[in-house]
């Protein structure tokens, strides 16, 4: 597979994952390729825990209410941290975004399936501290998103996509 194919291949599966573990060597892949993202300024403000104790995933599971992931065989938990960057700016969204979604293109070259979970972790009820509480996340990291890694259970299916032309033009936006 191309990058591009790839690329069309990738999309958010929020399904059942089979009972194989990943293998070490494909989550170590994983997370390289979310460290290669680029960063504003290179302030490398994203940091990553990746989880595949069985003890650890349960203490986790217990903490997500309403429950997602609860059959993924590997979790990785997207840390930030917010620093100023150039001038006055943080680039802290962008940067762990563009990591993001280096990590599920490489979740998916490999055959695994995921989902970006970020507004369920950050929303009034912080999942997300409770998460870092878990894995000792020191103060001044942020855990902002979860994505499950795993073999799908289930058959995955393509969101269907507006149109090209409602979406992308040249040179101008249309009148």
């Amino acid at each position: 597979m191309n990058a591009i194919e790839t690329i069309n291949k990738r999309h958010s599966y929020r399904g059942r994952y089979k009972e194989v573990p990943v293998p070490r060597e494909d989550l170590l892949t994983i997370l390289e390729a979310g460290l290669a993202a680029p960063s504003g300024c290179n302030r490398q403000t994203t940091s990553l825990i990746c989880v595949d104790d069985p003890e650890v995933l349960k203490k986790i599971r217990e903490a997500i209410d309403p429950p997602v992931v609860e059959t993924a065989p590997a979790l990785i938990c997207v840390l930030t941290q917010r620093i100023i960057a150039y001038r006055d700016k943080c680039y802290a969204t962008q940067d762990y975004a563009a990591a993001i979604e280096n990590m599920l293109l490489a979740i998916v070259e490999l055959g695994y399936q995921s989902c970006w979970y970020e507004g369920h972790i950050t929303d009034e009820d912080r999942i997300g501290d409770k998460i870092a509480k878990i894995l000792n996340v020191p103060d001044g990291y942020e855990l902002v998103c979860i994505l499950p890694v795993g073999i799908a259970e289930e058959e995955t299916v393509h969101p269907k996509k507006k149109a090209f032309e409602e979406r992308a033009w040249f040179n101008s936006f249309p009148e």
